[in-house]
């Protein structure tokens, strides 16, 4: 029998019972090592959207989990062994001592991609990752993540410093100015986010980023609503945006960001 969640109301209909099972199969094999499970990303800022998200999944361990149980979680959360209804799993495990205190480090004990849309990668070395993402992804369930089991994201995740957040928002938007590997509409919204939150402190979902940027700077409403627009298709049909006006708005959003680290001493 799975597991059942701390506030199912709170899920996707069709993520459920997937969720059920991947918190079953966790307290499996980490036992009373098991901290605490967090949906993160897209879920716990009320923002899925079925066919384009990933499921953002924080697993949190004492550091005492003997090192197998790693692999053992890995391959238990693996697709199709665990089927993923969503375009992929990203699942980041990390232990109580990285963090419960700031860091601007990656500090993952398992970092693991896989899903229909995703290929299968199972890393236990944070030194081969770039930090930032985990940076922010750390802020964003500090603050909003959702409890699937055990102890809240706020008790047991410590927040990065702000010149280190800002410091990782600002790599995150150069990875996308470089484009690869990233989905135009993202690399827009993502942007939106960051200006959002160096504006109010806040982390928004994507689309209600991008309502605020579209209201208050014209000269990008029409790229920001074409972002929109591509990011509510599945991900396989997501709409070609003009590479020359995302390049041009992402350099805004650079230009924002140093701002923001310039009036705050980071």
């Amino acid at each position: 029998m799975a597991h059942p969640l701390e506030d199912p109301q709170s899920l996707p209909t069709e993520l459920r019972p997937y969720l059920e099972e991947l918190v079953r199969r966790t307290r499996t094999v980490c036992g009373p090592h098991l901290v605490s499970v967090f949906a993160v990303g897209s879920l716990a800022l009320r923002d899925y959207r079925h066919g384009r998200s990933d499921v953002d999944v924080t697993v949190v361990v004492e550091p005492t989990l003997p090192g197998p149980a790693l692999h053992d979680l890995a391959g238990a959360l693996a697709h199709p062994h665990l089927p993923c209804p969503a375009a992929g799993l990203e699942l980041v495990v990390y232990g109580t001592d990285f963090l419960s205190r700031p860091s601007a480090a990656a500090g993952y004990l398992l970092n693991l991609n896989t899903g229909p849309l995703l290929p299968n990668r199972a890393d236990f070395d944070a030194a081969r990752s770039p930090a930032f993402w985990y940076a922010i992804d750390r802020s964003v369930a500090h603050r909003t993540g959702l409890s699937l089991s055990g102890r809240p994201a706020r008790e047991v995740i410590a927040a990065p410093e702000h010149r280190d957040l800002l410091a990782a928002i600002r790599a995150s938007v150069r990875e996308h100015s470089d484009g690869e590997g990233h989905l135009a509409d993202n690399r827009v919204l993502n942007g939106c986010r960051s200006v959002v939150f160096c504006r109010t402190g806040r982390w928004m979902a994507k689309r209600g980023a991008a309502r605020e940027v579209a209201l208050a700077e014209e000269d990008f409403r029409p790229l920001v609503e074409a972002a929109v627009r591509s990011f509510e298709r599945p991900r396989s049909s997501a709409v070609p945006l003009p590479a020359a006006a995302v390049r041009t708005f992402l350099t805004w959003v650079q230009e924002r960001v140093d701002q923001t680290a310039r009036e705050s001493g980071a």
